[in-house]
């Protein structure tokens, strides 16, 4: 095959591979589930500060790694530290309770039935106001979130703010600092 050839053929291969690429994306078999109340997807315990429940709803691995959700039931007036994702979108719903999002420059309250959507490389952190709140919030992508509240779920001691950093970064995220306070 002569070079003329070779790249002819080179190029008008490319688009049949990219679309079939995509239909294999695209041809995902997804099954039904149920997941019962104060359950999580695998019947996994994933206690956020050892405290508030942070049930996986619905699982990347249920989704091909398009989205995840979650259920965080709050007991304090607590939140996480300023964070960024660089490669998901978070979206919270508001089921129970006042919050305070910080997002970029912006810090906005939000209460039952409200929604907020933080996008990916801006950084971000909420706080609980009230004495008990409830939340769905899905990641998309999902990226690894799962794995990152499994590690933070089996530590046995404090971390240091190097291994907090670290434990971000191999999860997609950086650690900016403090969150919020009343």
């Amino acid at each position: 095959m002569n070079r003329k050839n070779f790249l002819l053929s080179t190029l008008a291969a490319t688009p049949l591979i990219a679309l079939a690429k995509f239909q294999q994306t695209a041809q995902v078999v997804r099954r039904y589930f149920k997941v019962n109340a104060g359950k999580g997807r695998f019947n996994e315990v994933f206690l956020y500060k050892g405290k508030h429940p942070n049930d996986i709803k619905v699982s990347s691995k249920d989704t091909d790694g398009q989205l995840s959700i979650f259920e965080y039931i709050g007991f304090d007036k607590i939140g996480p530290s300023l964070h960024v994702h660089l490669e998901q979108d978070e979206i919270f719903y508001v089921i129970e309770g006042d919050y305070r999002f910080k997002v970029g420059d912006t810090i906005q309250t939000a209460t039952a039935g409200d929604t907020v959507f933080l996008p990916r490389k801006v950084p971000h952190t909420w706080i609980q106001l009230s004495d008990k709140g409830k939340m769905l919030y899905c990641l998309q992508p999902a990226g690894n979130m799962e794995d990152f509240f499994r590690k933070l779920n089996n530590l046995t001691k404090p971390l240091t703010k190097e291994e907090a950093e670290q434990i971000h970064k191999e999860h997609g995220m950086e650690l900016l600092g403090p969150g919020l306070t009343l």
